[in-house]
Formats: structure tokens, C-alpha cells, sequence
């Protein structure tokens, strides 16, 4: 009889598993549960999982749109404009429980630095050069979207940008292909932790695919002139990177790349992306981007322009509905091969199994109080802060204040705001979390006596500040002059034609410095600025970006000296608007003699280049040291230099490794950065800096058609003010 009960057993269990949909099997594989959900698919819902709508208020004044009424169960995602997790568990429960098939919908959002706690903006974090920081930045962001019902993140964005007029220059990690690389990975493996499953753990979309901060003029959502050598060469280097990391998501950009838009583009969209870096993700396009198609002039209308976005590679449609109006036409008419459908939907159901949405497809509800602000995230905001703020000029040692510093003049416009400093794309942030410039500095200096005066507003013709700013000035030891830009001048929609600050800003500047007394300008941007005029007139810069939340106490030990700067610039800071683009990586001109080919009105030398930072003490770079000067391509070289902290304080230095190849069948930039490392180095002490030079990784290019070459012959290697030559042979 026992033997009886314990087969009767057996097969009652294996009747219940045969009961249970194969993709309802948490132990099934993923790949088994995406066919056996698909085959039980109707068109109808294999076309709804190809669309995302908003839900919630939509406080981006770029996106302004009405709340979604009547949301289909079945949607494939939502991009949720709200943080509240009850409501999301709402809006789930619906897709889970009042759907024939119970798929979970995918909830998206814009969470590009920090979710409540808003960390600096990504180009100030690619100036830390600290990868592994904002890997954990990103991380925190991660666990407080989860907490808020948020499973997807529209970042990073790994543009290579070399175009300060363009307002998304703040929203990546600057002009190098590579630095966009590394922090590119960094964010992704921050959002998407060890694997997607984990608890915390959202998906990560690398934007935009491709050649987006090319950008003509520098305006947004236009042409691009991207050439196939500068594709493969400057523009796909970071998303081949951040896809072989694993990110789940690609969007496509608003750009027309060379006559055929990012949204219409086989070539990038699947040639490349799909079938030679294999990428198994799936691509949402921009917001209403597919629509744009028809304005671009490439599609007779919206029915066009949504068969030429997915045939092009567009598996999710943001927003317009485009998929949704015309995808059952266009697949009776077989416009759209039903293959072809069931590809895109396995590639956002495998995004959905892979996070894990079938299993857990809600979220924890935890009081706000231990969702956002936690100890861990507002030090991890600091410390990325610190270290993301550039110290561009030091006359006369200013910096840090000495003790003679009894009155500070702290004026501008930014000293106390508390809007502008978080930042572009901040849209959870708020205001009243933040630590303005005032705070900081009255917390760090409080036997300091501190004259306030704002002088001006951030833009306008209203000059009745300047007097009390100048007495202000008068009964102080030093000026502490806070100035920039308003956070909407940077960011999507946020072109501008000059980027020098409002001509009231520097007018207040000029008043100031008439006073004699000596001038610390804090700058809080989301872009480089034309300082040409302000430079000569101050004595100190101190670059503070958008720093987000915590901004007051990082400047505040800079200026003391508690902190001592370690920040270099990511992007190069033109000497005026007319110069750009201006970059490191730039060819070697025709005619490299006599200045002939440069500016006849200006200098060619931008005011601050690309890793340009100053620090309070001192680093002494030993000679290069190789451990050969001539090897065959399938060799390596190990590299080293030993620096030297000859100052009286600790400090972090970052070593910049650069190559350059002299002669080439395809011409080469002057120099490019192949590897960084930053490190602490206690006064007095000596640190050893390593790379290896691996001859195919490092020395070969990419030609017009994505092949990589090696060709032998002489390289050279620069460090700091250093440079070596070396030999390759086949």
C-alpha cells in the first residue's frame, strides 16, 4: 500500500506541473518559457506587447502629453510618471489577473542620475574618473526605482559629445569614445547588478543608437552627418562595449544619421546591433520618434513610417501608438512577416522573464522614509560630488583659504538656490532635499562670517543686486561668487547658440571685480562654458556641475581644504563658442606649421582641454619605463610609471595613457586615450601606475566598414608631459 500512495503521489505532482503553462514554470528555462508563452499568443497581444504608453503626470515640458485613458491590460510597458508602488501594483494586477495569458507589464523611467537622491550629472560624473563609484551610484539609483515600481531605466547615454551648444553634452560622459565606454559599463552593471533577477536590479537602455551628439549646429533632434569611419570609429565603440556587459535595451535617436534616421536605420538597428554584436535585447524607440519618421521625410505616413521603424529593427514603440493603429493591416497585407513579429515579442517577453516580472511582478511596499535619502545613497552622492568637481584655475595658491579668511563675500545666484542645482532630468528629485551652496559653506566655516548677496538673477537686465553684492564685497577677505545656468538650459530640447553665460552674470563679474578683493567663481552647469571674459578676471574655478542633492558640503572642503580636488575635465572647455568643436582626439592638420589653418582673430587652444585639473599638492612623474621598445603584434608591453605626491596633502591623481599611431593607410587622431586609472596617494608617498599595451587591442583601428586593422611600424605612448616611442611588426 505504501508503495501505492507514493506513485499515486508521483503522478498526481506530474499532473499538476502538466496543468502548469511551461512559461509559468519558474524552473523552465527562459528560452523554453518565451515559446511555449508565444505559441498561446494572438496577434492582438503579440502587437500590444510592442507598445509602451505613459501613465501618470508627465512632468517633463518636453513630453507633455495626457494620461493614458482606458490602458489596455495587455500593454507591453509603461513609461510610469509616478512613484507610487500601490498604484503600480495596481495598474499590474490588472495585466496579471484580467488578461487571458497574465504577462506583466514592463514599467520604464527616466532615471539618469539618481531616482530621489539625485547624484551629479553624467558629465561631472565621468570627471571623477572614478567608474567603480558610479558603478555603486547607479546601483542605489537602481534600489530606490525598484522600491518606487520602476523596472526599466532610459540610461545610460554613451553619445560621444563634442558639441557644447547641445544640451545633452550633460546627460553623457563627454568626447571620448572610450571614457564612454567605461562609465557606460559602469552604469550598466550598477543598474543591473550581478544579474536582473536580483531583487534590486533593473534594466538598463543604452541611448542613442547612433552618432546622436553629432548633432548638426549642435540642435536637438536634427541631422547628423555621420561618415562610416567616424560610425565605426568614434560613435559605436561605446554601445559594442556596454552590450557585451549585458545591457538589456537599446533606444534608438530622434537623428537622421547621414539621410536614413537612427529609427529607420537597418543598418544600425539590425546589421550592426543584431546579427554582428548579437544582441538578444530588444530597442525602444524615442519618444514619438517613430511618428518623426514622417516629418523626417521618409515615410508618406504614420502606416509607413511604423512598418519602416520595425522592419528597420524598432521592436517597442514609445508613445505615439503607431504599432498598435496599424501593425494588424500591415501584417494581413504582409508588409510585416508574422516571423518577424514574433522575434520582436520574444525579445521583450525574454527583457520581462529575465527581470524576473513573471515570477515577482510586484513591487515590495516600503514606507518613502525607507525607500529614498537613505545613509548609504546621500554618502554615495557626496563622494561622487567631491570627487566630480574640477578645480580649472588656482592663482596664487587662492585655494584653499588660508587663515586669514575672516569674512566671505558669498554672492550670485546659485549661492542659495536649490532648483537649478540638481539638475537636468531630475524629475523625482526635489528641491527641499537638496543642500544648497549657502548651507554648505555656513556649515563648513562657522567661525567664518558670511555676507550674503545674490547681485542678479540668472539671466535678465535687472543690475539694482549689483550694489549690495559690491558692499557686500568690500567688508570681505575674499569673494565667493556663485554663477551658471538654470537646470532647463541643459538637458533634451536645450540647444543654445552661445555657451557663455548671460551677459548679467558676467556684467556682475566686472562690478566685483572692481572691489580689489580676490574672486573664487563657483560655476554650476550642465555644459562647458565660453569663459574668455570671466577667466582673467578671477582668481579661482571651481567647476561644481549640477552636483545634485549634495553640492554645498563637497565645495565648501574644497574651498577649505578638507577635500583637495582630484576632478579632471571630461569634455575640453572651448575659449569661445566660435571654436567648437574643439577636441583632443583631433587629426593632424594639413599644415601642422607657422599657425597656418588656424583661427586669424583667436587662439586654436581651447581655454581648458580635456583632463585638464588642478589639485593642493604637488605629483612628480617618474620616466616611462617599458619593458620593451620593440615587439611583434601578438606580443605585449607592460608600461609603468612611478608618481610621486611631493606636496604636504593626500591626494587622488588620475594617470591618463595615451597612443598614437604617426602613420597610417586611414589617417589617425593626434592621440587617443586608451586607459585611465585613478589613485590615492598619501603625501610624501609614491604610487606605481601599470598598463599593457596589447598591440590588437590597442594599436589597430576600425575602417569605414567596422574591420579592424593592424599595421606595424612606430607608435608613440604619452603620459603627462611625456612621450615614448615603440615598434610593432607583424
Amino acid at each position: 500500500m505504501k508503495k501505492i500512495a507514493i506513485v499515486c503521489s508521483v503522478l498526481l505532482s506530474h499532473l499538476i506541473v502538466a496543468q502548469v503553462p511551461v512559461y509559468k514554470n519558474k524552473t523552465a528555462p527562459v528560452e523554453k518559457r518565451i515559446s511555449d508563452l508565444l505559441s498561446k499568443m494572438t496577434i492582438e497581444e503579440k502587437i500590444l506587447q510592442l507598445n509602451q504608453y505613459t501613465f501618470g503626470i508627465n512632468n517633463n515640458p518636453n513630453n507633455i502629453g495626457p494620461e493614458v485613458k482606458g490602458l489596455p491590460a495587455g500593454i507591453g510597458s509603461l513609461i510610469y510618471f509616478s512613484a507610487d508602488p500601490v498604484l503600480r501594483n495596481t495598474i499590474q494586477k490588472k495585466a496579471m489577473e484580467e488578461t487571458r495569458l497574465g504577462i506583466p507589464i514592463l514599467f520604464g523611467f527616466d532615471v539618469i542620475h539618481g531616482f530621489r537622491t539625485v547624484y551629479p550629472i553624467s558629465i561631472a560624473q565621468a570627471c571623477s574618473w572614478n567608474p567603480e563609484l558610479v558603478k555603486l551610484n547607479c546601483s542605489e539609483a537602481a534600489r530606490e526605482s525598484v522600491l518606487s515600481g520602476v523596472d526599466w531605466t532610459f540610461s545610460p547615454m554613451i553619445d560621444v559629445a563634442r558639441d557644447p551648444r547641445w544640451g545633452r553634452v550633460s546627460e553623457g560622459y563627454g568626447e571620448d569614445p572610450y571614457v564612454n565606454a567605461v562609465f557606460g559599463v559602469a552604469s550598466v552593471k550598477g543598474y543591473q547588478g550581478k544579474k536582473l533577477s536580483d531583487p534590486f536590479s533593473i534594466a538598463a537602455c543604452l541611448k542613442h543608437f547612433v552618432g546622436y551628439g553629432m548633432s548638426e549646429g549642435g540642435r536637438d533632434y536634427r541631422f547628423s552627418d555621420v561618415s562610416a569611419q567616424s560610425l565605426w570609429e568614434t560613435y559605436l565603440p561605446p554601445y559594442q562595449a556596454c552590450i557585451d556587459a549585458g545591457a538589456a535595451t537599446v533606444m534608438s535617436g530622434f537623428n537622421d544619421i547621414s539621410g536614413v534616421p537612427a529609427t529607420a536605420n537597418h543598418y544600425t538597428l539590425t546589421e550592426i546591433l543584431k546579427k554582428r554584436w548579437k544582441f538578444n535585447g530588444f530597442v525602444v524607440s524615442d519618444w514619438n520618434a517613430v511618428k518623426q519618421l514622417v516629418w523626417q521625410g521618409v515615410a508618406k505616413d504614420e502606416k509607413e513610417a511604423g512598418q519602416k521603424a520595425f522592419m528597420a529593427g524598432v521592436e517597442m514603440d514609445m508613445k505615439d501608438n503607431i504599432y498598435f493603429e496599424h501593425f494588424a493591416a500591415l501584417i494581413a497585407e504582409k508588409k510585416i512577416p508574422m516571423s518577424a513579429i514574433n522575434d520582436a515579442v520574444s525579445r521583450v517577453l525574454r527583457v520581462k522573464f529575465n527581470l524576473g516580472l513573471f515570477d515577482n511582478p510586484y513591487t515590495e511596499i516600503v514606507e518613502e522614509q525607507s525607500r529614498y535619502l537613505q545613509a548609504r545613497s546621500k554618502e554615495l552622492a557626496t563622494n561622487l560630488a567631491e570627487e566630480s568637481m574640477v578645480l580649472l584655475k588656482n592663482k596664487s595658491n587662492t585655494l584653499p583659504f588660508n587663515s586669514n579668511v575672516k569674512k566671505i563675500a558669498l554672492i550670485g545666484p546659485m549661492a542659495k538656490d536649490k532648483e537649478n542645482i540638481i539638475g537636468a532630468w531630475s524629475f523625482n528629485g526635489k528641491s527641499k532635499d537638496a543642500e544648497s551652496l549657502f548651507e554648505g559653506i555656513q556649515k563648513e566655516f562657522k567661525n567664518v562670517t558670511i555676507n550674503y548677496a545674490v547681485g542678479c538673477d540668472f539671466d535678465g537686465t535687472n543690475e539694482s543686486g549689483f550694489a549690495e553684492a559690491v558692499a557686500k564685497a568690500k567688508e570681505s577677505d575674499i569673494i565667493v561668487l556663485c554663477l551658471g545656468e538654470k537646470k532647463t538650459w541643459s538637458g533634451e530640447n536645450a540647444s543654445r547658440s552661445t555657451i557663455a553665460l548671460p551677459e548679467i552674470q558676467e556684467k556682475l563679474v566686472e562690478e566685483l571685480k572692481k572691489t580689489g578683493k580676490p574672486i573664487v567663481l563657483v560655476l554650476s552647469n550642465g555644459r562647458p562654458l565660453e569663459l574668455v571674459r570671466l577667466e582673467p578676471l578671477v582668481d579661482a574655478i571651481v567647476e561644481i556641475w549640477q552636483p545634485g542633492v549634495a553640492g554645498g558640503t563637497p565645495l565648501a572642503g574644497i574651498l577649505s581644504g578638507r577635500i583637495n580636488p582630484s576632478a579632471k575635465l571630461a569634455i575640453t572647455f572651448p575659449l569661445t563658442t566660435g571654436q567648437i568643436p574643439t577636441y583632443y582626439s583631433i587629426r593632424q592638420s594639413a599644415r601642422p606649421f607657422d599657425k597656418q589653418g588656424d583661427y586669424q582673430d583667436i587662439s586654436t587652444e581651447p581655454l581648458y582641454w580635456f583632463g585638464h585639473g588642478l589639485s593642493y599638492t604637488k605629483y612628480d612623474y617618474s620616466p616611462i619605463k617599458l619593458s620593451a621598445t620593440k615587439i611583434n603584434k601578438n606580443q605585449k608591453i607592460m608600461v609603468e610609471v612611478s608618481v610621486a605626491n611631493t606636496g604636504k596633502v593626500d591626494g587622488k591623481e588620475t594617470v591618463f595613457w595615451y597612443v598614437s599611431d604617426p602613420v597610417a593607410s586611414i589617417s589617425r587622431p593626434i592621440k587617443e586615450l586608451k586607459f585611465f586609472e585613478k589613485k590615492e596617494i598619501k603625501s610624501g608617498k609614491k604610487i606605481i601606475y601599470t598598463f599593457q599595451i596589447e598591440p590588437m587591442r590597442d594599436l589597430s583601428f576600425t575602417d569605414a566598414i567596422g574591420k579592424r586593422l593592424f599595421e606595424s611600424g612606430d607608435f608613440y605612448l604619452y603620459v603627462n608631459d611625456q612621450k615614448v616611442k615603440f615598434e610593432v611588426t607583424e
